[in-house]
């Protein structure tokens, strides 16, 4: 099993950065599917980035909501996982969780990942 722990979360304002982090522990990041998802208030959880696992080709994922702001990253070494947010905007602002699936697969659907972090809120003011 791998042990999640999300950071990095705060108030910004619309048009700035966040950097959030995953740190894992008990198994290393390289052999897992990382994603990051994000719930506001009153909605389902969403799909935000992916990353494959190590090996071969790496494959990144986005939602088109988020499509040439955020970017996913990986640091097998530190065994973190990391989601670079810019350019953010009021509707960015939600509970951002990391989440590791065991699967070869990339997935985009929160239910087919086994593990989940505890979540960091992240506030974009306007």
């Amino acid at each position: 099993q791998v042990q999640l722990v999300d950071s990095g979360g705060g108030l910004v304002q619309a048009g700035g950065s966040l950097r959030l982090s995953c740190a894992a522990s008990g198994r290393t990041v390289s052999t897992y599917v990382m994603g990051w998802f994000r719930q506001a208030p009153g909605k389902e959880r969403e799909f935000v980035a992916a990353i494959s696992r190590s090996g071969g080709m790496t494959y990144y994922y986005y939602a088109d909501s988020v499509k040439g702001r955020f970017t996913i990253s990986r640091d097998n070494a530190k065994n973190m996982v990391y989601l670079q947010m810019n350019s953010l905007k009021p509707e960015d602002t939600a509970v951002y969780y990391c989440a590791a699936d065991r699967t070869t697969v990339t997935n985009t659907n929160p239910a087919a990942y086994d593990f989940w972090g505890q979540g960091t809120q992240v506030t974009v003011s306007s």
